[in-house]
């Protein structure tokens, strides 16, 4: 059970604690004993250990702290449900966003690759490709652009003559 928690501990510290303990045991005396060495270790990788769950938590404390202040200045949902007639509204508009972005973003590049708009100014162009990086971005998430960022590229040169 401890090897499972050292591993996931590890995993969280980038592996710290395993590191410090493996440059340290070159410099055990050789008087000492197997059973010292592994209580050095093991202490070694406690002491490393709490320091890396405190980080955690300092770092959890740090989010709800920021996500407290967020709702503070900007408001919640439940504020907005208190005004009458525009905070429901709000509510809709707000969550209509996603969507309306996404298919918005659909529609121009169905226009687009159809070829029923031709013609474009390189600043149209530049304008749809950012577009597209911000909304697909925010649907998909950083790691799927990350993961089509080497595409666009390579089109994006092949286009301007540089391949």
């Amino acid at each position: 059970m401890s090897n499972i928690f050292t591993k996931a501990i590890d995993f969280f510290s980038g592996g710290l604690g395993s590191s410090v303990v493996n440059a340290v045991k070159e410099y055990y005396p050789p008087s000492m004993s197997e059973q010292e060495k592994a209580e050095l270790d093991f202490r070694i990788q406690n002491a490393v250990d709490e320091k890396a769950l405190k980080g955690q938590e300092l770092t959890n404390e740090a989010q709800a702290e920021f996500n407290n202040r967020i709702a503070e200045l900007e408001g919640t949902a439940k504020d907005l449900k208190t005004i009458p007639v525009l905070g429901p509204l709000m509510l809709f508009l707000r969550g209509c966003q996603r969507p309306i972005w996404g298919y918005s973003t659909l529609y121009m590049d169905f226009m687009i690759f159809s070829g029923k708009w031709s013609g474009l100014s390189d600043a149209q162009e530049s304008a749809l490709w950012i577009i597209n990086l911000l909304v697909l971005g925010f649907l998909f998430g950083e790691r799927a652009i990350k993961n089509v960022t080497p595409l666009i590229e390579r089109i994006v040169k092949a286009k301007l003559g540089k391949a």
